[in-house]
């Protein structure tokens, strides 16, 4: 159950549902998706594998468009969007803090 969970997880993370778009990828900072790194990464595991095998590149992109993969990327979106912002705001709260206790001295 292990294995397969760990298997799930690295497809999620090599497949995206957005592979061919690949020129369209950048690793933005101002987004809070911390999905758009593993999505980056597959879209250039996606071309290396289309240039040596193009068949085999439709199978990935076929298998990450499957529902348990889309679903379980999905979740990890937006469970990592809910922790990005809860960070975010995490941050604003210590630099406040920050702010008065420098301000008493």
């Amino acid at each position: 159950m292990v294995q397969y969970r760990a298997l799930v997880i690295a497809l999620i993370l090599l497949l995206s549902t957005t592979v061919p778009e690949v020129h369209s990828k950048y690793i933005d900072r101002d987004r809070r998706d911390l999905m758009v790194i593993p999505d980056a990464a597959a879209a250039y595991v996606y071309e290396a594998v289309n240039k040596i095998s193009p068949r085999f590149a439709q199978f990935l992109l076929d298998v990450s468009q499957t529902t348990p993969v889309s679903v379980t990327r999905n979740f990890l979106i937006r469970e990592t969007t809910k922790l990005t912002i809860l960070a975010e705001q995490l941050v604003e709260k210590i630099k406040s803090i920050w702010t008065k206790v420098r301000g008493y001295y």
